[in-house]
């Protein structure tokens, strides 16, 4: 496969998973509300999932194929992306104010979610690159935890909440098709996304991990750019802000933990630096809710957030 091949091969598998997601969610959805389940369980669960369903199937099928640093990289990258650039445009757009749930529960639970994740696949402190993995018995236990968030989300929905979710019905039928839809929509953009950061780097002597922390990541958080800058216009904040919380965790707990039962996955100290980022990035997102305006992400704590994304870009093109 050429070069211009590769890069359409990308093109086209990310917007086969960008639309079959939304597909795979509209049809959920619908299926949910017609079962009376409640509009945030709905958002937190079913949108959460659509929304990190890319990245479930491009971490998939790079697992399946021993593409290990795609599997790593197009997580970190996708959360750093969540984080510091999605968040950062969704602020920019308007001052996001969130639930005192959501600063004392969901961000703590998600920096305890990306510290646990590393101690788990750092088996070797001395330095053996080959030593650290994420074994099949990691993988249950990142989707123990996972099933523990799933519970706590499903307690929120006995919880009134100004926000609702516009979810548009169908017929069963139609439902059912498009998740169909949706999810073989995936599975293709899945093996053309991955086939292509593949061919791209060997082409040119490029690191896969650079190509899933750039353009893989950013491709597969397009979903959740979409959803959040579009709820900050609504001035719809704890959708903003909650489904950037949500998809990161589902990020670290289930698609980390699918992929990890799917086969062991070897993490390399390469990415220890793109790991402190991201724990770096998590603790900004927790301090940000006590400076400035209580419980609200800024203006300017949202450009700061998009200025550390840009340092972070430049960083892994001068490490490269």
């Amino acid at each position: 496969m050429n070069l211009s091949l590769s890069i359409a091969s990308i093109a086209g598998g990310l917007v086969l998973l960008v639309l079959g997601a939304e597909v795979l969610v509209r049809g959920a959805a619908s299926i949910a509300k017609k079962m009376s389940i409640p509009e945030i369980a709905v958002g937190l669960t079913v949108v959460a999932l659509g929304t990190s369903a890319p990245e479930l199937v491009v971490n998939a099928f790079a697992a399946a194929g021993g593409q290990h640093p795609i599997v790593f990289g197009n997580i970190i990258g996708s959360n750093l992306a969540n984080i510091l650039l999605i968040l950062g445009v969704a602020g920019l757009i308007y001052p996001l104010a969130v639930q005192k749930s959501t600063v004392w529960k969901e961000i703590p639970f998600l920096l305890l979610a990306t510290l646990v994740v590393f101690l788990l696949v750092y088996d070797s402190w001395g330095g053996d690159e080959h030593a650290n993995w994420l074994s099949r018995n990691d993988g249950l236990v990142l989707l123990g935890l996972f099933a523990i968030f799933v519970t706590y989300t499903f307690g929120l929905s006995k919880i009134e909440s100004p926000d609702q979710y516009d979810v548009a019905t169908y017929s069963h039928w139609i439902s059912l098709l498009m998740i169909g839809g949706g999810m073989a929509a995936l599975f293709l953009g899945g093996r053309l996304t991955v086939s292509g950061a593949v061919d791209i780097a060997k082409q040119m002597g490029i690191s896969e991990k650079l190509i899933a922390c750039t353009i893989l990541a950013g491709g597969t958080s397009l979903p959740e750019l979409a959803t959040s800058a579009i709820a900050a216009y609504r001035k719809r904040c704890d959708i903003a802000v909650g489904n950037v919380v949500g998809s990161c965790i589902f990020n670290l707990l289930m698609v980390l933990g699918i992929s990890g039962v799917i086969r062991p996955v070897n993490y390399s100290p390469a990415f220890n630096v793109d790991a402190i980022v991201l724990v770096a990035a998590t603790i900004l997102l927790f301090v940000t809710m006590f400076t400035g305006k209580r419980q609200k992400l800024d203006r300017w704590e949202a450009a700061l957030m998009l200025l550390g994304y840009s340092a972070y870009i430049g960083y892994l093109l001068y490490s490269r």
